[in-house]
């Protein structure tokens, strides 16, 4: 790894003092999606008020949201069109408190017109951009931390809390203070059994937990270029395990072409100064990444898989907003495929989507993976906020495909959530215990 410290002056209020006599060097893909939606001439550290694209609850988030607006006194959002509220985190509902939530969220959608995405239909941070409610160039927001996924589709989308939210649901305007960006570079090539999922675990473990803490990371390099959509969605969704507000990417062709068809919203994208300022600019050497580990119970407790190879685990998870895309199916449909998960394993296995799933089936993944003994249930978000369909038990091991693995994150605190790659997930249920994926790939 090479970091490189940058020059930048020393305050923001020096720069706004400055800038109409000394010349300023160019923008970062956040300064410039700042400037484009607050009418200013934004730079790090500078507090705007922003137009934004899109406002996004869940099921955790969204009735706090619509009470929030009821004390406000707001009885409509500002653009029904660009509002959303999704039940995935417990879905199908699980009790009857939280079915009362789901009929608070659809009748909010009936009053006010926006647009509900009922249980079923699958996880908020796949359904926004798969939906094409978000293009490159946007601003949104979510309630939900890992509504910085967009960032894979060149979107500023950044979570808020449930009253920030329903300020921008009423307004579609919210204050925002311009982050520094780090630039992270992913320099070689990714080995066969290496994957997104591996990349983004390293840099957590490199710098940790609070590494880019209320900072927004670009990702850049010939690896980056070389992932698919699905791919770099794995990255910038984990971008808020090391602190940052957003982890973007550039479009390219491949983000142009997965978007084609996706509704009638014309990309704007937008690509970073070759001059462009960061905090701080980190290099990697993919070739030499293996596959990677998050160890119980932190995202940044991570350690090559070399460490834990051999222990033993009574439950491996396929999906979440992180690893649950066809990609991610395919990858472990293929090591599956004429195996057996474990006799003292269950395999739980969750679509991102009702599309994915879809897709999955036409395939032929899912015929894969139940015949090697996976169990298939809805697309959302259930395991993996520990809600229902999973729940572990006291002192079991699990390997997970999750982007946490907090004490009690699956539902009991008693247990150990372990984080890797969908390759390593597959093969780990195989052989009853935590496995190098790079044995499949021989």
């Amino acid at each position: 790894m090479r970091v490189t410290p940058e020059l930048r002056p020393s305050s923001a209020s020096f720069l706004r003092e400055q800038r109409s006599v000394i010349p300023l060097p160019g923008k970062t893909i956040a300064e410039k999606i700042f400037s484009a939606h607050s009418g200013t001439d934004a730079h790090a550290g500078d507090i705007v008020v922003a137009d934004v694209d899109f406002v996004m609850g869940q099921d955790g988030t969204s009735p706090l949201a619509i009470r929030a607006l009821e004390r406000m006194g707001v009885e409509k959002v500002f653009d029904p069109a660009k509002v959303a509220l999704v039940m995935d985190h417990s879905s199908p509902s699980p009790i009857e408190g939280v079915s009362a939530l789901h009929t608070i969220m659809r009748e909010f959608g009936k009053k006010t017109g926006a647009k509900i995405y009922d249980v079923g239909c699958g996880v908020c941070h796949q359904l926004i951009p798969e939906a094409g409610h978000v293009v490159p160039g946007d601003l949104m927001v979510g309630c939900d931390s890992h509504t910085c996924t967009y960032g894979a589709v060149n979107v500023f989308s950044t979570g808020v809390g449930s009253t920030d939210g329903a300020a921008a649901m009423a307004s579609g305007k919210l204050w925002f203070k311009v982050p520094d960006s780090m630039k992270v570079t992913y320099e070689g090539a990714l080995q066969p059994g290496v994957f997104s999922k591996d990349l983004i675990l390293y840099l957590a473990g490199q710098i940790g937990a609070d590494g880019a803490t209320y900072e927004a990371i670009e990702f850049h390099g010939a690896v980056i270029d070389e992932l698919s959509v699905d791919a770099r969605m794995t990255i910038s969704n984990m971008a808020i395990e090391v602190g940052a507000k957003a982890g973007l990417m550039k479009a390219d062709a491949k983000t142009l072409a997965w978007y084609a068809g996706r509704g009638e919203r014309v990309p704007a994208p937008v690509d970073p100064d070759a001059d462009a300022v960061y905090a701080k600019s980190l290099t990697f050497d993919a070739t030499a990444i293996g596959p990677q580990i998050a160890k119980p119970h932190a995202v940044d407790n991570v350690s090559p898989i070399e460490e834990v190879v051999g222990t033993p685990i009574a439950q491996g998870y396929l999906g979440t907003c992180t690893n649950g895309r066809l990609e991610d199916l395919k990858i472990a449909a293929d090591i599956l495929r004429g195996k057996k998960v474990h006799a003292d394993v269950r395999f739980i296995v969750a679509a991102a989507s009702k599309q994915i799933f879809l897709d999955a089936m036409e395939a032929g993944y899912i015929r894969d993976l139940v015949e090697a003994g996976a169990i298939i249930v809805t697309p959302g978000c259930g395991p993996c906020v520990g809600t229902h369909n999973g729940v572990p038990s006291d002192g079991e091991n699990v390997i997970s495909t999750a982007n946490r693995n907090f004490k009690g994150r699956m539902g009991n605190s008693n247990a150990f959530v372990y984080l890797g790659s969908p390759a390593t997930v597959a093969a780990s249920v195989i052989e009853g215990k935590i496995t190098d994926p790079r044995k499949y790939f021989g």
